[in-house]
């Protein structure tokens, strides 16, 4: 790897001679965190994940470097960045706010760890299963108790409580989020039906249609609107929350980045404690990784 791609990760070593420092750097693994969202969220579950690493033990520029990329939202860019990451050799990869499918096709002997999903990686074919997932996937799930249909329900009764007279729901979904869309729209469905109102689904194709499927909301008079856990819609959150406002109507948000962002409320898992978690299987994984190499290099200088 290149020496600049290190010297923002310099920090207090200024002193260091910089041969010795490339040297330092060049020896030792890197964490590639890559985030489908925008750069203020990957910076701040990189921080969390950073703290993870540091709960088990690891230093940073010390027993690893990390280095952080961000896609706001656009999918091709995406798969760019996983393009670009594996030229400069990471040992592990964290996944924030996306499912690791980009890295398995284009990186797939690299492990993967991912912060938090909201699908089934059972069911995908990235694990065996949760109790010994085996291949090169491991991380956080919001599914493991009953899956995004549990999640979606106790979404639903929260909102209800806020919102007694809730007839009709407008949910805005994005077609191309090819894995979670079918998931996702059973979920709303089933929870929806269960607590006795109707939905309506504003499904667009891309990010930039999405003003014009709440307007289609407002015109068709639904009762208040509930946004797509869609990692990629996340990217735009300032512009979705405008647009929405603008309708006079309740709306729910997915996770708490959209309450933040000014929804009416929002109902999920600890983000940040889910990163700092995945931190902590990072640390692991290195572990793993440096015991083996050592018995490998034991192996092959054994007289």
């Amino acid at each position: 790897m290149k020496r600049r791609e290190f010297i923002g990760l310099i920090g207090g070593m200024t002193a260091w001679p910089r041969t010795v420092w490339g040297q330092q750097a060049a020896s030792l693994p890197l964490v590639a965190v890559l985030a489908m969202a925008t750069e203020q969220i990957a910076n701040a579950r990189s921080a969390n994940i950073r703290e993870g690493l540091k709960r088990a033990g690891l230093v940073e520029d010390k027993d690893y470097i990390i280095t952080v990329r961000f896609a706001e939202g656009d999918s091709v860019r995406l798969q760019e960045i996983v393009r670009e990451l594996d030229r400069l050799k990471p040992r592990v990869y964290v996944t924030v706010a996306n499912s690791p499918q980009p890295i398995h096709r284009l990186a797939p002997n690299v492990p993967v760890v991912f912060t938090a999903i909201a699908i089934d990686p059972v069911a995908y074919g990235w694990v065996k299963s949760y109790a010994k997932p085996g291949g090169m996937t491991t991380g956080n799930v919001q599914n493991a108790l009953g899956g995004l249909e549990s999640l979606t329900s106790k979404q639903f009764q929260l909102f209800k409580e806020l919102v007694p007279n809730l007839m009709r729901l407008g949910f805005i979904g994005l077609m191309d989020t090819a894995v979670q869309f079918p998931v996702e729209h059973a979920a709303v469905q089933k929870a929806a039906q269960q607590l006795g109102f109707a939905v309506s689904m504003y499904d667009v194709p891309t990010l930039d249609d999405v003003e014009s499927a709440i307007e289609s909301g407002q015109r068709d008079e639904v009762s208040a609107f509930f946004v797509s856990i869609s990692p990629r819609l996340v990217a735009r959150i300032p512009q979705i929350v405008a647009t929405l406002a603008k309708t006079g109507k309740p709306a729910l948000g997915p996770t708490a980045v959209w309450a933040r962002g000014g929804l009416l409320m929002s109902y999920s898992t600890d983000f940040d404690e889910q990163a700092r978690r995945a931190g902590g299987q990072v640390a692991q994984i290195l572990s793993q990784l440096r015991i083996a190499s050592a018995m490998g290099q034991q192996r092959r200088f054994r007289p």
